[in-house]
């Protein structure tokens, strides 16, 4: 017998079902562009370094890695990925981590959830969003959450005054969000980081930021650390990864960064969940990070090869019919409105025959006939949305002429 209740399937896993039922049918593979993780693969430089330190007779790149920082990978990283000098900042703290998901997982913890009363306990997070530390606050350690709504009406930006409103005069212990954010791939300018900075300062709330997308923003996002750092009395982290910057999310491999009394409450409850990342992964980022000119060569090429993809298909979207719900200017993720209707069928009317949301419908409709598979979301207000990828390469030519004619079929409108 489980345990665990079922509490309906999850989201990709049903994006996966509809790959294959698509598939199955047509005798065509799906032009996906719903996956969220890169899909080309670490660089040879990099795979290069890897092979010799595992190679490498050392005993600390075999045993358990703990909170070591090997080959001074930690200051390389936040340099490569922020500009950020960690010598230059002996107040604050930066530990390795196993991979951004898990070290989210573990803030509530950090922030001594499990001291207090539970129910008390205020943890505030975005939506729509890669909704992973809504579920650990409120499912699986029964905190208060709170969902902070992000919009299409002010472009998905971090709007202070929308979080207070969700507060209403009270405070909370913990504020996680992601910037660059999923799916609104948006990255956060100074002024925004200042006035939240100033509200958790006031409000003695704790801030994480996870910044798995920070190398994809280009000039339009400030990491959270390069504004945080000169207010000494916040209390703040921001999660960095390899994943997206690499193509390596198999590595489970980043960086912790953040005011030391934050750093070292978190070390002690890591210090009870993993024994922390494969050193000798972490050494090899190391010595890969002491080549600065080439590390930012590496990083701009994957860059550039994601603003290639964007500046195909966010045109060819528009050009669709299809809204856009913010800017993409930070990321690899475009998000849209879902239309009222599609393939001359009005998907409100079709959503609540089928009790499924108005997203669901129009992506089922899109996959379906077409074939382009996307992620439904639904905004805390109801707002039906839908997310493009460019996991995918798109830039391909056989690529190119099947999404054309499909969405030639599209028809989208709002009556």
């Amino acid at each position: 017998m489980r345990s665990l209740p079922a509490s309906g399937i999850n989201l990709f896993q049903l994006i996966y079902i509809l790959i294959r039922e698509y598939e199955q049918k047509s005798g065509q593979k799906a032009l996906n562009l719903s996956l969220g993780n890169p899909d080309t693969i670490p660089p040879k430089e990099l795979r290069d370094l890897k092979s010799r330190f595992q190679l490498s007779t050392e005993f600390d790149l075999h045993t358990y890695a703990e909170d070591k920082n090997l080959n001074r990978f930690s200051e390389g990283l936040v340099s490569a990925f922020a500009d950020f000098d960690l010598d230059a900042h002996p107040e604050l703290k930066a530990v390795p981590i196993a991979g951004i998901k898990t070290a989210g997982a573990l803030m509530p913890l950090a922030c001594g959830l499990h001291l207090k009363d539970r129910s008390q306990f205020k943890v505030v997070s975005n939506l729509p969003a890669y909704d992973v530390i809504g579920t650990w606050s409120q499912a699986y350690f029964a905190a208060k959450r709170l969902v902070w709504p992000l919009s299409s009406e002010d472009g998905m930006v971090l709007n202070t005054g929308a979080l207070e409103a969700a507060l209403s005069g009270s405070r909370a212990d913990l504020i996680f969000v992601i910037r660059p954010g999923n799916p609104a791939a948006r990255g956060a300018s100074r002024d925004e980081w200042v006035k939240l900075i100033q509200h958790c300062i006031q409000n003695k709330t704790r801030l994480v930021n996870d910044g798995a997308y920070t190398t994809l923003g280009g000039k339009n996002h400030i990491p959270l650390c390069q504004v945080a750092k000169d207010f000494p009395e916040l209390e703040w982290i921001e999660l960095f990864s390899v994943s997206k910057a690499f193509s390596d999310p198999g590595a489970r491999l980043g960086v912790a960064l953040g005011s030391k009394d934050f750093i070292e409450d978190f070390i002690l409850v890591k210090g009870n969940t993993d024994s922390g990342p494969v050193p000798s992964l972490m050494a090899a980022y190391g010595e890969l990070f002491k080549d600065r000119a080439g590390t930012k060569k590496l990083l701009n090429d994957l860059y550039e090869m994601y603003q290639g993809r964007l500046n195909w298909l966010v045109p060819t979207l528009k050009e669709a019919g299809l809204e856009p719900a913010c800017e993409t200017n930070a990321g690899f993720f475009t998000l849209w409105k879902v239309p009222n209707r599609a393939f001359g069928v009005d998907l409100i009317e079709e959503a609540k025959m089928k009790g499924i949301s108005q997203a669901e419908a129009f992506n089922r409709r899109v996959i379906d006939q077409t074939g382009i598979v996307g992620v439904h979301f639904t905004g805390p207000s109801g707002e039906p949305l839908i997310r493009y990828a460019v996991c995918s390469d798109v830039l391909d030519s056989k690529f190119q002429a099947r999404m054309q004619e499909g969405l030639k079929m599209w028809k989208v409108g709002q009556t």
